[in-house]
């Protein structure tokens, strides 16, 4: 395979990535240097673009052989996304004449994360439950940072697979007892939520939540999560919810190939997920109890998953000259 260049980038709520890569003549990725930003401190898309060249960046738009841009949004018409967690819009149709990069393409965040999954991050993801991958099977990929993201992996005719974005963090989130409905109440009355959302619940605003409800204490998610120990409350309610939509999206896409947890929050804080309450919650069904138990459930801990996963898309689209 012809060497390339891929200018990657994962523009999320919070943090807004961007990585040089290079494809080897064997057909391998290489890292050669990644830049973080936080994504408040651009007022547009395209002063974003402006901060990336302002910081030396080791390989520049017009520089590049193909651009990744991955968003944490629903993405229309390959090139636009009004992401719902980003005051601002981004649309790379006009890369070439704005930025002088040539091939440029936008795909939703858990795509990257998705193909993350058969990059080098995915393959020394953590096990977090023990299964097994059933060759050919459909996997899921899912994970909470900002907001609660979701991508499945489906396998193709080719002996590769399709990536198949989802915006599930959007749709209500299940509480199933009574104190759980407490705290629905209290969303709705201290919060003005009508109803809550994946990404209210299993996301860093959600541990704030959470936290607030049990103990009263209004504290930033990180200050929360340095106090996880393993009895913690906040952290038993937190585990058992973040396994409850593991359990769900493995349901729905049958993840027989397992289920990735993509960074984020667990990355930061791998007790969420290797609590006792996540697993009983992942496996907790009464007809589906027995396949449960047998989907292997990774970690990926690498933060940068979504730049890798962006990379490997623009390595898909080098290697076809598409």
């Amino acid at each position: 395979m012809k060497p390339g260049k891929i200018l990657a980038a994962d523009i999320g709520g919070t943090n807004s990535r961007f990585g040089h890569f290079e494809t080897e003549p064997d057909g391998s990725l290489r890292l050669v240097r990644s830049q973080w930003f936080r994504t408040g401190d651009a007022s547009s898309f395209g002063r974003l673009m402006e901060i990336l060249r302002e910081s030396a960046f080791s390989l520049l738009p017009q520089d590049a052989d193909v651009a990744v841009m991955a968003v944490a949004g629903p993405v229309e018409q390959g090139a636009y996304s009004a992401p719902p967690l980003i005051p601002w819009d981004v649309d790379v149709s006009d890369m070439q004449t704005r930025h002088g990069c040539g091939r440029t393409v936008l795909i939703n965040d858990f795509i990257a994360q998705a193909y993350a999954c058969r990059s080098p991050v995915g393959k020394a993801a953590r096990e977090i439950l023990a299964g097994s991958v059933y060759p050919g099977a459909a996997a899921a990929v899912i994970g909470a940072g900002t907001g609660l993201g979701k991508a499945a992996l489906i396998a193709d005719r080719n002996g590769s697979f399709i990536a198949v974005p989802s915006e599930g963090g959007h749709a209500a989130f299940p509480f199933v007892s009574g104190p759980e409905f407490r705290f629905m109440d209290f969303l709705r009355q201290e919060h003005g939520m009508e109803y809550a959302t994946g990404n209210d619940i299993v996301s860093g605003k959600g541990l704030g939540l959470i936290h607030q409800f049990l103990s009263g204490e209004k504290l930033d998610p990180r200050d929360i999560a340095a106090r996880f120990t393993s009895g913690s409350e906040t952290l038993v309610w937190a585990a058992r919810f973040y396994g409850r939509v593991c359990r769900d999206f493995a349901l729905e896409v049958f993840a027989r190939g397992g289920l990735y947890i993509a960074g984020g929050i667990a990355a930061k804080a791998p007790e969420l997920v290797t609590n006792e309450a996540f697993a009983s919650e992942f496996r907790d069904s009464k007809t589906m109890g027995r396949i449960l138990a047998q989907m292997p459930v990774f970690l990926i801990t690498n933060e940068e998953s979504g730049l890798w996963g962006a990379a490997r898309y623009g390595q898909q689209l080098l290697k076809k000259g598409g």
